[in-house]
């Protein structure tokens, strides 16, 4: 009997969960927290992935300046991201701007590299043929560059929606009075295990939610697109 008491402490059944997730919203906490730890992913992910899908496009009309930054990208993109937190939080504090942060630096590597395959998979043959009839280098971009890469931008979103949210939630794991991860942390420190269950069930819908979101715009994007198309671009990108 002991033994089952110790294991529903320390796993509790899912009804619990479900419960206390559902009081933690009635109360209007989970509201509350989770409004925090989507805007700090939110605004991190424009702020990390914004210059993440413009500067492979630059970076392609400047080869010496890309290979004189190729290692320190990749040197920076190998830096797990959970060491620089502590540096954020001395940076930017222990508000809100710490997170944005974290969350910039994981998001602005996964689509910049991607994005990176992209425009580097385009077919050489596809732009000197624009050129030939006389494409100014503005209109190759926008007509023959942009659009074979973007499938790819996208599955750097793609990859890059729950590593926003999870870079949000370790930030505030460190150092934080606000949001999910703070809710983890709570729980954990009052050995409430039915609460960090919830808070991670919350996380995890927010997740899904905002890949789906993801997901709806790069089909209504990409309409033009063959599916069959979308599919084989979008795989290569996520390599």
């Amino acid at each position: 009997m002991a033994s089952l008491s110790a294991g529903a402490y320390w796993v509790p059944a899912p009804w619990p969960v479900l419960k206390t997730l559902w009081a933690m919203a009635q109360s209007g906490a989970l509201a509350r927290h989770a409004s925090y730890t989507f805007q700090a992913a939110a605004w991190g992910f424009l702020i990390g992935g914004l210059p993440g899908a413009v500067l492979p496009f630059i970076l392609r009309r400047m080869p010496r300046l890309s290979a004189i930054l190729d290692p320190y990208l990749v040197g920076g993109y190998g830096i797990p991201k959970l060491a620089l937190a502590p540096l954020f939080i001395l940076w930017f504090g222990i508000g809100i701007e710490s997170k944005i942060a974290v969350v910039a630096s994981v998001v602005f590597f996964l689509v910049f590299f991607n994005t990176t395959a992209g425009v580097r998979a385009i077919d050489p043959k596809l732009v000197q043929m624009a050129r030939l009839v006389g494409a100014s280098e503005l209109l190759i971009a926008r007509r023959v560059i942009w659009p074979s890469a973007v499938p790819f931008i996208f599955a750097g979103l793609r990859v890059s929606t729950p590593y926003a949210i999870g870079g949000a939630v370790i930030a505030e794991l460190i150092s934080s009075n606000r949001g999910l991860g703070y809710l983890v942390q709570l729980g954990a420190m009052n050995f409430k295990t039915v609460e960090v269950f919830a808070a991670i069930l919350a996380i995890t819908l927010i997740v899904i939610g905002a890949n789906a979101l993801v997901n709806g715009i790069e089909r209504r994007l990409l309409r033009w697109r063959p599916a069959n198309a979308l599919n084989k671009d979008a795989a290569s990108g996520g390599m």
